[in-house]
């Protein structure tokens, strides 16, 4: 049986479309395949030493077993709250959202598995709430507590209050039935706590950064658990892998993909739109967002000069934000290149009704199906944004199953590699995040650089000559 495929599709980025001053000619698309190409050798290179390690994780087998393991142990529980922030969180969001129902907490029916909650911040009344619904239930609740190092500050906050609860109500011996660490294989403080404690734990995986952590334990155990087939979302990945690692550019969606948005970033369209028509991938446009920005925001390229690049990656949702969007989008600044997401063929679809209020002027309505309107939405959309020379390109599900998921999570981390490359800048760190970091430390007194702490001071209080 021939799997379910996406399909990656660019004739609204070409002269043909949009003419040749917003358009890419085939001249400057040879051009670019020219600059490309010898960048897919140099990263299936690097793949080869061990330099990209995410490359290989859908072929991980073990952990394949070993997370089925754990899920299956810990499947007596009625609800699973991933904590966890980032890289941690999105991914663990965005594949539930694409591969459950959309009521899968709240209708036994629809449910395969345990609720699932992600908690991914440290909001206090988000917090409180939470915590007042889970405290009578914490009997039939396991915590996935998701770390590399375990000192993040918002991650360790939150398993430190779980902990405390769990201590309180159940008794300290309940932290190894009712928790699992996922985090690094050998060291860190989040390593130390769950060896110590007799926690089951799964590796995050040496090399491999929380942005592009989706296919490996750190997303894995929470879909598996809610009843995702984590196999074919592998399985679809490894299939996307055969395409990117193609040396001809025309035949590596990846390559194309990066390629076009490095060409228009160049030519003052600095802004990254991602517009699903797919409320079940709304969430992907969240975890796109974090890989594309600090993947690829750098300030000093690989030979240290000061470049200070970085496509903005913004999120839509379709057909809602044609109403709140779009308008913008035509008629504004011609400074965006847009990614939409389609999909051919919805699992479930609804039939438009008839009414007794039905008006004559929504008689074309009666009878469609809410697929077509939502496709047409699309389309017309792509339409109206290329007749003001707008560039677009569109990533199609022929329908959304894990085999397609996988796919397209391993299409867009390549792509990223592969800009990173074309931008010449290195796009597994990110550094800028650490400033904010130790700030927090500092303001929360857990840090030891005391000139930081000084410096801080000023905006600890707000001044008065500016509040009005």
């Amino acid at each position: 049986m021939k799997q379910q495929q996406v399909k990656f599709y660019y004739k609204n980025v070409t002269a043909e479309i949009l003419g040749s001053e917003h358009g890419i000619t085939k001249e400057q698309f040879n051009q670019l395949a020219q600059k490309t190409e010898p960048l897919i050798e140099q990263l299936n290179a690097d793949r080869k030493v061990g330099k990209v390690r995410y490359r290989d994780l859908p072929y991980q087998k073990d952990t394949v077993e070993k997370v089925k393991q754990v899920a299956d142990k810990f499947g007596w529980c009625e609800n699973f709250v991933v904590l966890g922030i980032g890289g941690s969180a999105l991914g663990n969001i965005a594949l539930q959202t694409a591969l459950n129902p959309y009521m899968y907490n709240l209708d036994d029916k629809q449910r395969k598995g345990p609720r699932l909650f992600v908690l991914d911040n440290v909001d206090p009344q988000q917090i409180s709430s939470f915590l007042g619904w889970i405290e009578g239930r914490l009997d039939k609740t396991v915590f996935n507590v998701i770390s590399k190092s375990g000192r993040t500050s918002e991650t360790a906050a939150q398993f430190l209050t779980v902990c405390g609860m769990l201590e309180q109500k159940l008794g300290k011996d309940s932290l190894k039935k009712h928790i699992i660490a996922t985090t690094d294989l050998k060291e860190g403080t989040l390593r130390k706590t769950a060896d110590r404690l007799g926690l089951v734990s799964l590796d995050v995986p040496d090399g491999v950064g929380g942005r592009f952590s989706v296919l490996s334990a750190v997303g894995l155990l929470s879909a598996a658990v809610c009843g995702i087939d984590i196999e074919q979302l592998l399985a679809g990945a490894a299939e996307m892998d055969k395409k990117v690692s193609q040396q001809s550019f025309y035949q590596n969606p990846a390559a194309v993909n990066a390629a076009i948005n490095w060409h228009y970033y160049n030519r003052g369209k600095r802004i990254s739109v991602m517009m699903p028509y797919s409320f079940a991938l709304k969430d992907f446009a969240d975890w796109f967002r974090q890989l594309w920005a600090e993947s690829l925001g750098k300030a000093k390229d690989l030979s240290g000069r000061m470049v200070s690049v970085g496509p903005t990656p913004v999120k839509a949702l379709g057909a809602t934000d044609q109403h709140s969007q779009v308008q913008l989008y035509r008629e504004g600044p011609n400074d965006k290149m847009f990614t939409f997401l389609a999909v051919e063929d919805f699992e479930k679809d609804v039939q438009i009704g008839s009414s007794s209020v039905t008006a004559p002027q929504l008689g074309y309505l009666v009878n469609q199906k809410m697929s077509r309107l939502l496709n047409s939405e699309k389309i017309a959309t792509e339409y109206a944004l290329a007749a003001n020379q707008r560039p677009s390109v569109t990533v199609a599900f022929e329908k959304i199953c894990p085999y397609t998921v996988g796919q397209f999570i391993y299409l867009f981390e390549v792509s990223t590699s592969i800009a990173g490359l074309l931008f010449g800048i290195d796009a597994y760190n990110q550094p800028a995040v650490e400033l904010g970091k130790d700030a927090t430390l500092a303001l929360m007194g857990g840090g030891d650089d005391a000139k930081l702490a000084e410096k801080i001071k000023p905006f600890m209080e707000m001044d008065n000559r500016f509040i009005i």
